[in-house]
């Protein structure tokens, strides 16, 4: 690993000049100890400054070369001018050796160089022709060396020359016309020792628009006759550029006249037809000639123009043919019509406008169509059509036809005054149509295809559903419109019209339900006009019977109660139900019970072939072993009139069903006896029906009430004063009640107090209509309460029974709940005091009676379940 003198001839130094080619030699040297391992040959590991510039190659054996890469190419100017390369080597036994070669980079002088577009390409100038000398362009070149240059311009006898800083100028106005149009030069920049480089400049003279163009077409008029295809060519103008003598000519054509009958192409200057020319239309009618403008110009904007004028002549043609406004003519005539009757004269409707009288002749010819037999024409020239013959539209042997078109032609025969050029004979003819319809007489009334019609529809048939058809014909022809109407019948006492039938297909219609039990019959008069003749039909409808009535049973509601212990098989409260339907037999009726039956305790009897039937208590209530939970029994009873049909007939048979509910309180052992036959309550259902509009009036019922409450107010309180004042002793009129006095006490007073300390036993029942709820009320003094779920009634005292529910128009009281227990006299009394006769109200059931007014407001919902009625 010891350092050794292995590198023979280094260190050394060695020059080399600049732009030197890759391969070049710039020093040899050898090792002098072998043999080296196969990474022992020489090796550059580094140069200052850096550079890829020179490599080492073996010569053979032990002798190597330092030589030039051309990566990169030694630049003086541009490079270092001094390389050091330190290079290494290394034998199989391991020493080293490491030495320095110093090259140096020799000047060398090069040729100068174009910068710019000139030393990439060969440079083309642009000069307009007409400008004045200036410089058109500037040289840039250099020398690597910096030294200074010197420029020439070859060949000399071009108009350009070029100065000492290298800018080339033009020396003339070139005229693109005269002169030369491109010109070639070569430019040449020299250094100081006569080295030098050339490149070629390219100069186009430009051409601008300088020249006027001009008119070369000689001729000034031309001929055409009217109607000529769009695009026929009448002129070719054609004119030229003195700037463009050695190409063709880019000139633009048009038409500075205002002009709808021609154009020109603005490229080839041909000029053509695109509008239509019409010599017999205004203007062209009065003034046959069209002059018009043509100018040319070299450019489509800025250039130079010139204008030259024209005339087209428009020459008359035969090509109108005869015009007959209008060209369809129609005419009515009556049947019937006299033969030789004057129908229209066509010569009155048709003209020919050709401008030259010889082409505006003409005549009618060729009548023509199917029935034309039946008409003529006077003569070719007058046009005169006449009839020869009679229609009538119904006779058999007549075809038919109501409108007969006949067809004329109108022909234009001209013979044109160029006959040399036209020699032959030119023929329009136009066609005219004439619709002649023979309006039909109304010769026949309508006739109905049946006298009197009878249909049979059933009562249930449905609102709008058609039960039938009339229909009548007319023998005129053409078959005229018929409309139906009913003119008489068919309306009851309820509709007016319950009949409807179709204008236009005579379909008749139920506009209402019939009903087989009001009218069985009904009969209208149906009437068929052909809106001037008319004749009536009879129509019989016989409505038939089907049972679309339901059973109605009187009354519809019940509420009442039974004892739990009442016996099996006892009719309940004597309760019958009677049952009437308008369309069924009273044994066609059944009952059965719906809903509500909770362990099949009620049963009907008979429960089918009567109209009448009676509530049954079919088996024992068992509230102690809970097989019965249920103290109130709301019962749907269904009735059904099909107690007369056979199990077939019930399924294809029309069956009603009537309801009735029933409202059943189980009342338990009472510790007062009851009576064995309780009485019951017929709750009557009233629905107050109210309308939305009619807003005033719970405003005035209130408003009244206030007004009123307020009034009895004023006068209990003047009563009360006046009793202070006048009745009582002094001090002692607000300490003692009046009803406590020893002097002031009456039998009557019993019934007094027995009110005011009643305790109020709520012995029936009833539902709400408006709200559906159940209530309970006392039935002496009318007192109510809303009715608490699945609570039993409380038992009744012998005395006392039940009334009817259009009774109960007592104020509900919560107050009367709250009265205090009563001693066993007292209890007495008041059974004694309830069956008395009522003596007149005292002041203080007046203001028990007010009392329980203004609870009634605080509960309204009850008050319109029952109005007062006692």
């Amino acid at each position: 690993g010891r350092k050794t003198q292995l590198l023979k001839g280094l260190p050394a130094t060695s020059i080399v000049e600049e732009n030197t080619a890759a391969g070049v030699s710039v020093c040899d040297f050898n090792v002098t100890v072998s043999p080296l391992s196969p990474e022992g040959v020489p090796t550059i590991v580094n140069s200052n400054p850096l550079t890829e510039a020179f490599d080492i190659e073996s010569k053979g054996g032990l002798e190597y070369r330092v030589v030039t890469t051309g990566n990169p190419v030694l630049d003086y100017e541009t490079m270092p001018k001094s390389f050091d390369l330190q290079i290494f080597v290394e034998d199989t036994t391991g020493r080293t050796d490491l030495n320095i070669l110093t090259i140096r980079v020799k000047d060398k002088n090069e040729h100068p160089v174009f910068r710019g577009n000139m030393a990439i390409q060969t440079l083309m100038i642009y000069v307009l022709e007409g400008t004045r000398p200036e410089r058109i362009y500037q040289v840039d070149a250099a020398d690597p060396e910096n030294a200074k240059l010197k420029y020439s311009l070859l060949p000399a006898t071009v108009p350009f020359l070029i100065t000492e800083s290298g800018a080339i100028f033009s020396t003339k106005e070139f005229d693109y016309e005269k002169d030369p149009h491109c010109y070639f030069l070569n430019v040449t920049v020299t250094d100081l020792d006569g080295l030098n480089s050339t490149k070629t400049v390219n100069i186009n003279i430009i051409n601008i628009n300088d020249e006027r163009p001009y008119f070369t077409t000689k001729q000034r008029i031309y001929r055409i006759t009217e109607e000529q295809s769009p695009g026929a060519i009448v002129a070719n103008i054609t004119a030229k550029d003195p700037d463009d003598e050695d190409s063709p000519s880019r000139l633009f054509y048009s038409i500075q006249s205002s002009d709808r009958y021609f154009s020109i192409n603005p490229s080839t200057g041909v000029l053509q037809v695109t509008g239509r020319i019409d010599r017999d239309a205004l203007p062209l009618r009065l003034h046959p000639n069209i002059s018009l403008i043509v100018q040319v110009e070299d450019s489509p904007s800025n250039g130079h123009a010139s204008e030259m004028e024209i005339t087209v002549v428009i020459g008359d043609i035969n090509d109108n043919p005869p015009e007959c406004s209008p060209s369809a003519f129609r005419k009515e005539v009556n049947e019937n019509m006299a033969p030789g009757t004057f129908l229209i004269d066509l010569r009155n409707y048709c003209k020919d406008i050709d401008v030259d009288p010889s082409n505006n002749q003409f005549s009618f010819t060729g009548l023509s169509g199917f029935g034309s037999n039946n008409f003529t024409l006077d003569s070719t020239v007058s046009g005169r059509l006449v009839m020869t013959g009679t229609i009538d539209l119904e006779n058999p042997a007549n075809p038919g036809i109501e409108v007969y078109t006949l067809t004329v032609r109108v022909q234009d025969i001209a013979h044109p005054n160029y006959s040399s050029k036209y020699p032959f004979q030119i023929v329009f003819d136009n066609i005219i149509y004439i619709y002649i319809r023979i309006k039909p007489v109304n010769e026949f009334f309508p006739v109905f295809s049946n006298s009197s019609y009878v249909f049979n529809v059933s009562e249930i048939t449905k609102v709008g559903s058609i039960i039938g058809r009339v229909h009548a014909i007319d023998k005129d022809w053409p078959p005229t419109i018929i409309t139906y109407s009913i003119v008489a019948g068919g309306g009851t006492r309820d509709y007016t019209n319950i009949f409807w039938i179709s204008p236009t297909k005579g379909d008749v219609r139920i506009l209402a339900r019939l009903d087989y039990e009001t009218t069985q019959k009904h009969i209208f008069t149906v009437q068929a006009s052909d809106q001037e003749k008319f004749t009536t039909a009879s129509v019989t409808v016989n409505v038939l019977e089907i049972n679309d009535e339901e059973p109605v049973c009187s009354p519809n509601f019940y509420s009442f109660q039974i004892p739990v212990s009442l016996a099996v098989g006892t009719n309940i409260n004597g309760f019958r139900i009677e049952c009437q339907d308008r369309d069924s037999d009273p044994r066609s009726f059944r009952y059965f019970i719906n809903e509500g039956n909770e362990n099949n305790h009620f049963t009907f009897s008979p429960s089918a072939g009567s109209n009448t039937s009676r509530l049954i208590l079919a088996s024992q209530f068992d509230y102690e072993s809970g097989f019965d939970t249920s103290w109130i029994y709301n019962l749907h009873v269904y009735i059904t009139d099909d107690n007369l049909l056979s199990v077939r007939d019930k399924t294809t048979h029309l069956i009603e069903t009537g309801t009735v509910t029933l409202s059943i309180r189980v009342i338990p052992n009472p510790t007062t006896a009851i009576t064995t036959m309780p009485s019951f309550t017929v709750v009557t259902r009233r629905e107050n029906l109210y309308s939305a509009s009619a807003w005033y009036v719970p405003f005035v019922v209130t408003l009244g009430s206030l007004l009123l409450l307020g009034l009895l107010g004023f006068l209990g309180f003047l009563l009360v004063t006046w009793v202070h004042t006048c009745c009582l002793p002094a001090g002692k009129a607000h300490r003692t009640p009046l009803i406590n006095a020893p002097e002031k006490k009456k039998p009557k007073k019993d019934v007094v107090v027995t009110m005011t300390k009643l305790n109020t036993i709520f012995d029936g029942e009833a539902r709400d209509p408006v709200t559906g709820r159940m209530y309970e009320f006392n039935t002496r003094s009318g007192a109510r309460r809303w009715k608490k779920s699945n609570e039993p009634l409380r038992p009744m005292l012998a005395g006392q029974v039940t009334s009817s529910a259009t009774d109960n128009s007592g104020q509900g009281t919560d107050r009367a709940e709250a009265a205090s227990k009563k001693e066993p006299s007292e209890k007495r009394k008041e059974l004694t005091a309830t069956t008395k006769p009522a003596t007149k109200p005292s002041a203080d059931q007046d203001g028990l009676r007010l009392q329980k007014q203004n609870e009634e407001s605080e509960g309204r919902g009850l008050s319109s379940v029952a109005p007062q009625g006692r």
